[in-house]
């Protein structure tokens, strides 16, 4: 029952994604070029999920079991360490060059933007080069 349920939610978040345009690496790059030609629809995307999260995740702090009954997992680390600054700086890098981050790439595969097979076959190789240089952890 939980995968049929995860399988749901992914699919709506892939479905939202699309709708809201953050699959189409143009639309994301667009977003981001603030000098240029700035589209600012995503930013009302982002202020839309954060109100539509907000009291969900406010009711999910204050629970010890989810709603299949099994543990609640949130993040507990709150360190800005160097691993978390750098692993966020190659992110936005990326991002920014590509217009494509690891969710709506999934969702761009499946749509079929060509971009996305080329993202996640690099995004694939970089976790590989990751698990090496983590002695395979």
């Amino acid at each position: 029952m939980a995968a049929v349920i995860a399988l749901l939610c992914g699919l709506l978040f892939g479905i939202g994604l699309l709708l809201a345009g953050m699959a189409d690496p143009t639309k994301v790059l667009g977003f981001l070029d603030l000098a240029g030609a700035w589209d600012p629809s995503l930013a009302l995307v982002m202020v839309g999920a954060i109100g539509a999260a907000f009291l969900p995740f406010t009711w999910a702090r204050r629970q010890t079991r989810n709603l299949l009954g099994g543990a609640m997992q949130l993040p507990k680390a709150r360190d800005l360490d160097r691993r978390l600054i750098v692993g966020s700086l190659v992110f936005g890098m990326g991002w920014g060059v590509a217009g494509i981050c690891p969710g709506p790439a999934l969702v761009g595969l499946g749509a079929g933007y060509w971009q996305a097979g080329l993202f996640v076959a690099a995004m694939l190789v970089g976790m590989g080069v990751f698990q090496k240089l983590q002695g395979g952890k």
